[in-house]
């Protein structure tokens, strides 16, 4: 069972890609991966699907994200605790 695919568009003045220097290709790709790493900092997408919405695999979505020096893993303090207290409990 496949997934339906569905096309969302929206107005962008011609002055405004000019100003970026890029091209309708360029700037779609831009504002693909921009809200793919938005919808993945606030938690509202995984590592994977932040990827797929992108238009990236998961391994060049990863280096995308070293590449823009972002954080892969965004931990809060809690999880870190919990990650520590796990660790702590494997010896």
């Amino acid at each position: 069972m496949s997934e339906q695919t569905i096309n969302i568009s929206f107005p962008v003045k011609q002055g405004i890609l000019n100003s970026l220097k890029e091209t309708q290709a360029e700037f779609t790709k831009e504002v693909l991966f921009s809200t793919a790493l938005l919808f993945y900092r606030k938690r509202k997408l995984s590592l994977g699907k932040s990827a797929e919405l992108a238009g990236y695999s998961k391994v060049s979505f990863i280096k995308k994200l070293q590449d823009e020096q972002e954080y892969i893993f965004d931990y809060n303090e809690k999880e870190m605790d919990g990650i520590f207290d796990n660790v702590a409990n494997i010896q």
